[in-house]
């Protein structure tokens, strides 16, 4: 049998239903396992008794007993032994470590955590990023598959709940750069479309996308979620694209992609938000550029600051470009001399 384990209940993972949280993290475990569970008291949130249909909050500590090792379930979903390659890759993958807290760039393609059909994971390679602790360090927030750059890990439980409660808090800066079709005007703004899931297409929802919708009809939907986000133009290539600054005040799923695609300037390679398109005459539609221009997002947590949960210091972290993305800089020739880490402050 495996420990119990307790996890902190990320901002991005507040608000739904403890069982389908649980199913997404435990490939195998069935519903009628999770009641069981309830039932018996095994499952809980913040040590107290619970039902599946429980919401959970962020910042709330789940308790998950052991489950046996025969049945597959003593693990999340991809939780495996992790291959040489993959050890390298996460830790090379590393730019700050102290006793508290790990800091990663991570990689465009490799998913935060793990679902029905992700199998390896930053969650799943976090044993290779132990460094002698007893613990495996803990995610306190999540990054969409496709996009790179800064993601906190906390090294002990305590740090998490910290670090999940900042960010729930909203006492975290982030700034995002992208670079999106057209350009926006004015150059600097604020987007503030709610968010709602839309229903996706067949019996398990594929194809759900989030939908924006309008404040003044937020009242119509009771599912939508206030959403607000600054943009700042950095640079542009004529009318054709934009880098972008773009920093969440709220943090809904695919905040950032739905709100640039809402205001016709839909981020490079996001073919669920943009079209798959490449024809772009500057009209900011078509989220293909063409040529040489990679079709992979170009969307990368650049920069973040939060107040240190152990020394209470303001500590910040910056994380380079991916590949793609760097070529498409080098293309456009976009410099980032004389760049601020967070242009929004500049002004």
């Amino acid at each position: 049998m495996s420990g119990v384990e307790h996890i902190v209940v990320s901002p991005e993972d507040g608000g739904q239903r403890l069982d389908r949280w649980l199913k997404r993290r435990y490939q195998f475990v069935g519903q009628a396992r999770i009641e069981k569970m309830c039932r018996k008291g095994e499952l809980r949130i913040d040590r107290s008794r619970c039902k599946a249909a429980s919401r959970i909050e962020a910042g709330q500590v789940i308790r998950i007993p052991p489950m046996p090792q025969e049945s597959g379930l003593d693990r999340p979903s991809g939780h495996r032994l992790i291959s040489p390659d993959d050890t390298k890759m996460i830790q090379a993958a590393v730019i700050y470590k102290d006793n508290h807290l790990i800091v990663l760039n991570k990689p465009a393609g490799l998913p935060t955590q793990g679902g029905s059909k992700q199998k390896r994971h930053v969650d799943g390679m976090s044993e290779a990023l132990r460094f002698g602790n007893e613990e495996k360090p803990k995610l306190v927030h999540r990054l969409d598959k496709d996009t790179s750059g800064v993601l906190v890990m906390a090294r002990t439980r305590k740090v998490a709940q910290a670090l999940t409660e900042a960010f729930r808090h909203r006492e975290t800066r982030k700034i995002y750069w992208a670079a999106v079709a057209g350009v926006p005007s004015p150059k600097m703004g604020t987007v503030k479309y709610a968010l709602r899931k839309a229903p996706g297409r067949g019996s398990r929802g594929e194809g759900e996308k989030m939908q924006c919708i309008h404040p003044r009809d937020l009242a119509q939907f009771d599912d939508a979620k206030r959403a607000t986000t600054d943009y700042a133009v950095i640079n542009q290539l004529a009318k054709r694209a934009a880098w972008v600054a773009l920093s969440p005040i709220t943090g809904r799923t695919h905040q950032l992609r739905v709100h640039m695609a809402e205001i016709g300037h839909p981020i490079i390679g996001d073919g669920k938000y943009g079209g798959s398109g490449q024809e772009n005459l500057g009209d900011g539609w078509g989220a293909q550029l063409g040529g040489d221009i990679s079709r992979k997002l170009h969307l990368h947590a650049r920069y973040i600051s939060f107040q240190h949960p152990a020394t209470r210091k303001i500590v910040s972290f910056t994380a380079d470009l991916p590949r793609h993305m760097s070529e498409t800089w080098s293309t456009f020739q976009w410099s980032f001399k004389d760049v601020s880490d967070d242009p929004f402050e500049a002004v």
